[in-house]
């Protein structure tokens, strides 16, 4: 009989343990980028080009979907509960999308759909977009890079617009998603500011091709 008490009394506390476990489980955390929305487009009355963005490649640990941080330039790591929300590459197309059409320096800015009758084609790759834990706290680097091609008039010409490189400020973890929404922004910004605007005023009148 006390054998038996004994044994109920391991059980007992068997699920007990087992309960509190069961309270700890811990689920995954989904992030999203926010950056400002661009202003409304001017005006493009001298602006008759027209332009296509491919959808930006990314290395495949960014695909992942889990957030990545780096202890050391050579050593990348992946957070367990920390992940994306929406595929970075989306994010980073959509919003060069915005913003060039904000621009307000070409006649129409889609998604690539593969059709030829468009002036250039955007082709891009965000490079790096990853928490740095190294060198005296921690940073958010973003790196995008891109190159314009002309299809329809400028066969042969190849724009180079730009590589936005950014390392934020540090930051606790508690500040994470802010201060990568601002380094974000500046290098969307720093890619398409330099955006080749002459090209695309004078494409549809089939200037020649400048040596």
């Amino acid at each position: 009989m006390k054998r038996t008490v004994t044994k109920s009394v391991f059980c007992l506390a068997a699920l007990v343990i087992l309960a509190g476990c069961a309270g700890r489980v811990r689920y995954p955390a989904y992030y999203t980028l926010n950056l400002p929305a661009p202003p409304d487009p001017p005006a493009a009355e001298n602006a008759h080009a027209t332009l296509a963005i491919r959808e930006f490649r990314a290395p495949t640990y960014l695909r992942q979907g889990a957030i990545v941080y780096k202890t050391s330039p050579e050593q990348i790591g992946f957070y367990a509960y920390d992940r994306w929300a929406l595929d970075p590459r989306d994010f980073v197309t959509n919003s060069i999308v915005d913003r060039l059409r904000a621009s307000g320096a070409f006649a129409q800015v889609k998604s690539y759909d593969g059709s030829r009758d468009i002036d250039y084609v955007l082709s891009g790759r965000l490079e790096k977009l990853e928490e740095l834990d190294y060198q005296g706290g921690v940073k958010v680097q973003v790196a995008i890079s891109a190159e314009m091609t002309g299809i329809r008039h400028r066969k042969d010409r190849l724009e180079q617009c730009g590589f936005g490189d950014w390392r934020g400020q540090p930051a606790r973890c508690a500040r994470r998603g802010p201060e990568m929404n601002r380094t974000m922004q500046r290098a969307i910004e720093k890619l398409v500011t330099p955006m080749p605007t002459s090209l695309a005023t004078g494409a549809a009148g089939g200037q020649k091709d400048q040596k």
